[in-house]
């Protein structure tokens, strides 16, 4: 056995198992925690109206990239997802920049939930703090080392149990719409636009939580059915969810309750239906909303362990992080950075950390779009399943929609956004110092090449 093909059989993950629709649930998992709390804060930046232009401006730049994902996926099929899309347009230092951006952003992301997660564990039997956090830490992780078919399956009941919530609310509460009740934050003569576009702009990073995430479809690239076809065809559907759930919930909780309650609610659909006298329902939501926050939690953990599984075997990360176990799981890329997560749960800064992963997702998504329009440029022959809509057009959308997006996160809060430039420059230092001398590959096409090889290897045993 050649060198390179006993380094590849420590690092397989489980081919075939999840098709296009347990990638749409997977799509929805990472993304449905947010329909549940944070982004009705942006009622507050910028009132009703204005919330509605920074979530139509993301949902926009969402939708682009989605589009732009599912063609680099679709010719590209790695458990990288949007680095694997980088190292090939941008070569190794432009693929470690956009794969450090996602891990800052599905590292810290966890930590924030499972803070969230005490919250209303606390709320429901009066229980926070440590415990919680380990318990659900260990729980999941424990789960996903079971394997991938289980854990998607888990993760997809989870998140219908969400779905389930936001549609028992939305049907109890359009009984209770009035279009003037969107209207109440009313601290200016203009009832549209109470905060002006200041307002608009400090308003985006609230909008982005209706969709943050979405893009770590294609980390379960290597373990679909057939990448080509199920992971465009997945995270296409999940946006497609999710869009609708997003105008649900910014129509109907405003228009029954109220904007300026709904922008000051820690959880919005529950003091909806509790103040339009629905409280049985408010219970049973507050019950099944926890799936939400849950169902977030649980899919981020399976994004980032292929993430740094994906940097690991191409030796970014070290390369013992990469090893998969005999249910062909990479354990300690599951355990070393849930440890680090956990500890970080610790500080209870849940805000601060979500601020500081979105400050990682916005310039992963600018990244994303860039290599879209390279790799469109100079290899227009590379075979493409699936084409994006609209071309570089549409990837330059995404651009330019990606870079005001993280303004608007400096414009929320400065100390989230300088704090995160403190991790890039030790990871970037890490990289200069250390792993560049110590790639797997020297290129994209030879790590491909490599994934390949093993690939045709493992057929031709079997």
């Amino acid at each position: 056995m050649s060198q390179n093909t006993n380094y590849m059989s420590r690092r397989q993950l489980k081919r075939g198992a999840a098709g296009w629709v347990l990638l749409a649930g997977l799509g929805i998992s990472y993304v449905i925690s947010g329909d549940f709390a944070g982004w009705n804060f942006g009622l507050a930046q910028a009132g009703w109206g204005g919330f509605v232009i920074a979530t139509v401006a993301m949902a926009s730049m969402y939708f682009c990239l989605v589009l732009c994902l599912a063609e680099m996926s679709s010719a590209i099929p790695t458990a990288g997802g949007g680095y694997s899309f980088a190292r090939q347009a941008m070569g190794p230092t432009g693929g470690f920049i956009t794969g450090l951006s996602i891990l800052i952003e599905y590292a810290l992301a966890p930590a924030a939930i499972v803070i969230f997660i005490g919250s209303a564990i606390n709320a429901l039997i009066g229980i926070d703090g440590p415990l919680v956090y380990a318990l659900f830490y260990f729980t999941f992780i424990a789960i996903h080392l079971k394997g991938v078919g289980e854990a998607l399956k888990v993760m997809l009941v989870i998140s219908s149990l969400a779905l389930v919530a936001i549609f028992l609310t939305s049907v109890t509460l359009a009984s209770h719409f009035e279009w003037h009740n969107l209207f109440d934050i009313s601290e200016t003569s203009d009832p549209l636009l109470p905060f002006g576009w200041h307002g608009v702009w400090a308003a985006l990073p609230f909008a982005m939580w209706l969709f943050l995430a979405v893009e770590g479809v294609p980390l379960a690239a290597e373990e679909a059915k057939d990448p080509t076809k199920d992971v465009p065809r997945g995270i296409i559907a999940a946006m497609s969810v999710l869009l609708m759930t997003a105008l649900l919930v910014i129509f109907l909780l405003a228009g029954a309750a109220g904007s300026d309650l709904i922008g000051k609610s820690t959880v919005p659909l529950v003091d909806a239906l509790n103040i339009t006298g629905h409280h049985t329902t408010a219970t049973l939501v507050n019950l099944l909303g926890l799936s939400g926050l849950i169902a977030s939690f649980f899919s981020i953990i399976y994004g980032y362990s292929r993430l740094v599984f994906a940097l690991s075997r191409a030796g970014y990360l070290p390369k013992s992080l990469s090893v998969t176990n005999r249910n062909k799981t990479p354990g300690r890329a599951l355990i070393v950075p849930g440890v680090m997560g956990f500890l970080a749960s610790l500080s209870g800064q849940g805000d601060l950390m979500l601020a500081m992963a979105v400050v990682g997702a916005t310039i992963s998504y600018a990244l994303m779009s860039l290599s879209h329009i390279i790799l469109r440029l100079r290899l227009p022959k590379l075979h493409r399943p699936y084409k994006t809509p609209g071309g570089i057009m549409t990837s330059t959308l995404c651009l330019t929609l990606s870079l005001l997006a993280l303004t608007g996160v400096y414009a929320f809060d400065p100390t989230a956004f300088w704090l995160t430039t403190g991790l890039y420059i030790i990871g970037i230092g890490y990289y200069g110092l250390y792993s560049r001398h110590h790639l797997v590959s020297e290129s994209a096409e030879e790590e491909f090449a490599l994934i390949n090889e093993h690939e045709e290897t493992l057929a031709k045993s079997h």
